[in-house]
This record gives structure tokens, sequence and C-alpha cells, in this order.
């Protein structure tokens, strides 16, 4: 395929996204020498990119004029920083049972965030996005904002997305995540919206802030009530065809697995059969691992045949995809942590090419995390076809 011709404005573009990550990713502001060695750009283009990126209100100049009457050798280094608060951006996690939705700064950094519940999982498309509305617009309450300053949404859904934005509707439950959330939140607020597969924004989330920071060969798997998988290879998102890539159906058919049942699901259904039989009542997962840190022989005993389990699964991913890590994700990867010594000596026996495995920081934050690079990305990526709020 023919690459696209180096046209002015799409080198302005390239150039323009270049110096906007380097001085989102510094803490302090940028000179103009620094921001030549971290774009490779020559001081001419980095000088024009800044002038125009001042001018569109995206970054801003220091006074280094220092105070009146001190002395300066030579001309004082020009210095430019991200105007954090030109606008802002959302991370949407819709899940089955809740939504929550978090506001981030150009930085992103989190300022706000809001969680609302679904009345029941099969509900009208209508209800689901006004739930979902609903959570965005308390979420930018409490930010101090309001709907105008958004410039991008991401948007995760527990449901195959492809290139295209397009829910994958060949089963029922994905079917219930296609409610055209899209249209309508362009509709109702004029915003951008990046829907995607809740695992694949995990992996873009951990990749930029989690334990598998900078890995280009990456599984995250969520794994609280069902598992589900996004994978980086080469440090490209992975969707497949139809943005299948990472569904975890074929697990029924692993030796030693049956079903692609997460390890909160797992908890609670080998506790209800072991307390049926001791005439008691399901344990919630937390309690679980609860009673196994308290010594209790039943709950080690659930914990040994989770350990087993997610090693097979693991196995099963690194004979298929090689990935340099595997990192449990989603909120029960607080407790998870305490499967790794057992699932790491298991993985051998299944496998040739055992990953390093680990578990995630981000807790039940992992998604709106990934959704929330997801649109900075496309911030970045766009600016100069961005307008800021206030700045028409």
């Amino acid at each position: 395929m023919p690459q696209a011709a180096a046209t002015p404005q799409l080198l302005r573009r390239v150039n323009a996204q270049a110096v906007l990550r380097v001085v989102r990713e510094l803490e302090v502001a940028a000179t103009g020498t620094e921001l030549m060695a971290r774009t490779g750009l020559t001081r001419a283009s980095v000088i024009a990119v800044c002038e125009d990126l001042i001018h569109r209100g995206w970054i801003r100049e220091l006074d280094t004029s220092g105070s009146p009457g001190t002395l300066r050798k030579g001309r004082p280094a020009r210095r430019f920083e991200l105007n954090a608060e030109a606008g802002y951006v959302l991370g949407v996690d819709i899940g089955a049972a809740t939504t929550t939705a978090a506001v981030a700064d150009l930085r992103g950094k989190v300022i706000a965030r809001s969680s609302e519940a679904f009345r029941a999982v099969d509900l009208p498309a209508a209800e689901r996005i006004a739930v979902v509305d609903r959570a965005c617009r308390r979420a930018l309450a409490a930010a101090g904002t309001d709907p105008a300053r958004v410039l991008a949404a991401g948007a995760g859904v527990a449901a195959p997305v492809d290139r295209d934005g397009n829910v994958l509707v060949t089963q029922h439950f994905w079917s219930l995540f296609d409610v055209g959330l899209r249209s309508a939140f362009k509709e109702l607020h004029g915003w951008t919206v990046l829907l995607e597969n809740d695992a694949n924004l995990a992996a873009l989330g951990e990749r930029w802030r989690g334990s598998g920071a900078g890995v280009d060969d990456l599984v995250v798997l969520l794994a609280g009530e069902r598992l589900g998988a996004g994978v980086i290879e080469s440090g490209r998102l992975l969707h497949g065809r139809s943005g299948a890539a990472g569904e975890m159906g074929y697990l029924e058919r692993v030796e030693g697995v049956g079903s692609s049942d997460g390890i909160a699901s797992l908890a609670r259904q080998w506790s209800a059969a072991g307390n049926a039989r001791r005439a008691g009542g399901a344990a919630s997962a937390r309690r679980v691992f609860e009673d196994a840190a308290a010594g209790d022989a039943a709950a080690l005993q659930i914990l040994e045949r989770i350990s087993e389990r997610m090693a097979r699964v693991i196995a099963s991913i690194a004979s298929l995809i090689n990935p340099e890590q595997v990192v449990i994700g989603g909120a029960v990867a607080e407790s998870a942590g305490v499967l790794l010594p057992r699932i790491n000596t298991l993985l051998p026996r299944f496998t040739a090419t055992p990953p390093r495995v680990t578990v995630s920081p981000l807790g039940d934050s992992i998604v709106t995390v990934g959704a929330i690079r997801h649109a900075l990305d496309y911030v970045e990526h766009n600016a100069l076809e961005l307008e800021l709020p206030g700045r028409a």
C-alpha cells in the first residue's frame, strides 16, 4: 500500500502531535533545546510549532524575564508548558451493571469521577444512554466544568468493537451495548465518542500508567466476573477483523479451564458449592480471599484451584501470542496478588514460553484510565483541527 505524501499539512500535524506529547509528559516546562532533543525537530520547526500551539491555546510560554534588576548573561531560554486546563477529556467504563465516568485534564490527571447503576442488565437503549449521560454530567459538575469543554470521550464496553467503533452483535449480551452512544452524545453535547472494547482500553491504561508501562508485547486480563483480554503486540493494539481479538470463549475447550468465568465468579461458585455441603451460604470473592489469608483450609483450596486455572489460561495466551507480560486487572487485582507465586510455579508445566505475570495497580479504574489515554491520543492527533472552548 503506497504511503501518503508528506504534505505541509501532514507535517504540521505530525510535528504538533510530537511537541504536544512531550510537553504533556514532562512535569516541568520544556525549553526549545529539550523539545528538539525529544522530538528530533530542528530549532526553527520547534519554535514555529510552539508559536502555532500558543496561538491556538494548547501551550503557553512562561515568563523568563526574571525580577526587575536581575542581571542575565545572554538571552534567556524560552520555556513552554502544556495548558492542561484548556479543555478536558472523559473516560467512561460502561459495564453490564454500572457505568463510571472520569474527567481528566489534558495531562491526563483525573479531576473527578462519578458512577451510576443500571436498574437491569437488559435495558432499552435510550435508558442506558440516559444513565451514562447522567454519570458524565455529574462527573463534569464535580470537576467544576461543563460539557462544552469536553474535547473527546473515550468509552469502553463489555463487547467486541471494530476499528470503526461498531459493536459486534453476534451474541445477545454484546448487543446490549449497541445503543447508538456515539450518535446520541454527538447530538446531545457535540462530543466525539471513541468507542472501544473495555479490555482493549485496560491494555492501553496499563501500558500507560500500570505495571506494564512501556511494554510493547503485553496482554491485560480483565479477570473479575468474566475473562477478557486486551492484546498489545509490538506496541500496537490488536482488534482483529471484527474487534473480537482477545475474546476468551475458546477457554470452554481448554483442558482444566472449561469456561471464561473470572476469578470473582469462580470464588463465589466454588465457595457456594462447598458451603452447600456444609449447609452454609455462598461467600463473596473478597470473603474467600480474607478467609484464605486467615488460614481457612476450604478457602485455601479454592485459591489453589483458581491459581491452577489461571495458569492454564495464561499458558494458552502465551502459546498463541507469546507476550512479554500478562497483567491481571480489574477490581479483583487487589486480591489476586496472592495467586501469583502459585501461577508462576505452574506456568512452565503448561507452556514453553511463560510470560512475566503481574497484577495491575490501577484497580477498578483501569478501563477509565485507558479510555482517558485513548481520548488524549485523539486530541493530540487532531489538535490543529480542534477548536478549544472559548477561542472561536
